[in-house]
């Protein structure tokens, strides 16, 4: 019984191989963390991949490197300010130029840190509605004649605060509440060809230590209470989420699957 399993998971595994092979994911902040690993997943299951990134040369170089000692010349990467208005459709075409296609766009990319009322500033509008609302926005619509020639899908990270807020931080909380919208309506206008779809992260990783989101142990360990589940998930739960939306669910668009221990079931 278990080789016979371990067979069948062989055979899904080439077959998905076989499809994929020849198409092209973009990620939008692929250099690390949820990017990085999705690019991992996505690359294991035949696809080529491009990785976007703004500064994190040194790391989206040496993910380069890692994925094209497996699959020689199968991962690019492009460098971008999400910030800057007029690099979308530029974006867009950069990456199809890579390799001719372009049949995933993952809206990966994504500021988070706290912004208490009475302290948020313009500054903080601009950079978190930009990467969380306004270019998934943008880069799907210089996509979208791309995507509907090759019947591709878009796959945004949203976030479980899209609907439950997270203290000291509305900006963000509004720019996902609108990126989740945003799945629902694309989906239903770029139907049929494109598919829409969302994933949102609970306690997957605890924000980078260097940053003004990072949280002590005390505030980790009440997060975790509010988990049935009861610990934190990891980049790989997220990454392979995404690649059976990518190459496992023809039939679901518009949705969005709460990758979260159950904590979007608690009070």
């Amino acid at each position: 019984m278990i080789v016979s399993k371990a067979i069948n998971v062989k055979i899904m595994t080439l077959t998905e191989q076989q499809n994929n092979n020849g198409k092209v994911v973009f990620i939008t902040g692929g250099s690390g963390r949820i990017g990085a690993q999705t690019a991992r997943r996505l690359h294991q299951s035949g696809m080529n991949v491009v990785i976007h990134y703004r500064n994190s040369r040194q790391n989206a170089e040496k993910l380069q490197q890692e994925l094209n000692a497996i699959r020689t010349d199968s991962v690019k990467l492009v460098q971008a300010d999400l910030n800057d208005n007029d690099v979308y459709p530029r974006l867009i075409q950069q990456v199809i130029d890579q390799f001719g296609r372009l049949d995933v766009l993952i809206n990966n990319a994504s500021s988070f840190y706290p912004t208490p009322v009475g302290q948020i500033t313009l500054q903080h509008w601009d950079d978190l509605i930009n990467s969380n609302m306004k270019a998934p926005l943008f880069l799907a619509q210089a996509a979208a004649s791309e995507l509907s020639a090759r019947q591709g899908c878009i796959i945004n990270l949203v976030d479980i605060h899209a609907q439950r807020p997270l203290a000291e931080h509305t900006v963000y909380c509004m720019a996902k509440a609108a990126n989740a919208m945003l799945v629902k309506s694309l989906a239903r206008e770029l139907a049929p060809a494109v598919r829409v779809n969302g994933v949102a992260p609970g306690a997957i990783a605890w924000p980078d230590m260097q940053t003004s989101a990072a949280l002590d142990e005390k505030s980790k360990q009440m997060i975790l209470q509010r988990v049935p589940m009861q610990r934190k998930g990891e980049f790989d739960d997220i990454a392979k989420t995404i690649r059976f939306l990518v190459s496992d669910a023809p039939y679901i668009t518009g949705q969005i699957i709460a990758v979260d221990g159950g904590r979007t079931t608690q009070q």
